[in-house]
């Protein structure tokens, strides 16, 4: 069932749970959260970054868009770090529901403007537009990227940005970074940074860089008021790591109707851990 974001972080807004972004790299993930999602019955968010887009082509959203509706699990096709109006126009003609415009890089104002010329071409067309206050940090193993400074989101200029561009959900920085955090890296959440976003800002907030940080934190940000949180390098991490290992014991395998299921099923271990993590599994009833 392919819907926009709105419409599907309205009902986890409402309901407590956390929607999972989990970015599709290539056919065989997209395969592990589908899969995944049907059997958790899970609301989840095809995520696909600009990077991603441009090597897997145009014609990959028309498989993403099939498999939507093809189930009755709540689904939506998400630009993740849409970096100019370009891309974000380009997502759209491919059938994207939903894109993300980062201009947290720009200025305060310049954020603002880019933002309300997304928001302007993109909701009249039933495309929700998320955008990204402050700046998440990097930890240099992510084709994401990131700020090699954290900037917090401002409670006040959360306010003042969601009122003035209009946009649907709101990316805040709260300390996370993209990518797996190396030996000696401790991310740590500001969850009393995250309450005062929540009391003044009413939009479905959202965690990027959510991969390698703390479950008991990740849980009780949902609990304060992330409606979606996006997971790339934990899944392609378990799913690569089992690649590597298949691929060493059976030296010589080339079919990939082979090499791939042990794959897919050690991504769908980490995908449905983090379902029950975001509180989100069996809220398919919801959307009814």
């Amino acid at each position: 069932m392919l819907m926009n974001m709105k419409e599907l972080l309205e009902v986890a807004q409402k309901n407590q749970f956390a929607v999972p972004a989990f970015n599709i790299g290539s056919g065989q993930i997209l395969a592990a959260v589908v899969q995944s999602a049907e059997k958790m019955q899970c609301p989840v968010i095809l995520a696909i970054h600009p990077d991603e887009l441009s090597f897997l082509g145009d014609s990959f959203i028309e498989s993403c868009i099939a498999e939507a509706n093809a189930t009755k699990v709540p689904m939506v096709i998400h630009l993740d770090h849409g970096g100019s109006f370009e891309q974000v126009m380009r997502a759209i003609q491919c059938g994207f529901t939903s894109v993300m415009i980062d201009g947290s890089h720009l200025s305060y104002e310049d954020n603002i403007a880019i933002t309300k010329k997304v928001v302007g071409a993109a909701q009249p067309i039933h495309v929700s537009v998320e955008a990204e206050l402050g700046t998440i940090g990097t930890t240099g193993t992510s084709a994401e990227g990131g700020a090699s400074k954290i900037i917090y989101t401002d409670p006040k200029l959360a306010k003042d940005f969601v009122a003035k561009t209009g946009v649907d959900t709101l990316a805040v920085a709260i300390g996370t970074a993209h990518g797996i955090y190396p030996k000696g890296m401790k991310p740590k959440l500001r969850l009393d940074l995250l309450k005062e976003i929540r009391n003044v800002v009413a939009v479905p907030l959202v965690l990027h860089g959510g991969s390698s940080n703390a479950d008991e934190e990740i849980a009780e940000s949902v609990k304060i008021g992330i409606s979606k949180i996006n997971i790339s390098s934990d899944v392609k991490a378990a799913y690569y790591k089992k690649v590597r290992e298949v691929l060493k014991d059976n030296d010589g395998w080339y079919e990939p109707n082979a090499i791939y299921p042990p794959c897919i099923a050690a991504a769908r271990e980490v995908i449905e851990f983090k379902m029950n993590l975001f509180n989100a599994v069996d809220k398919v009833k919801l959307y009814k």
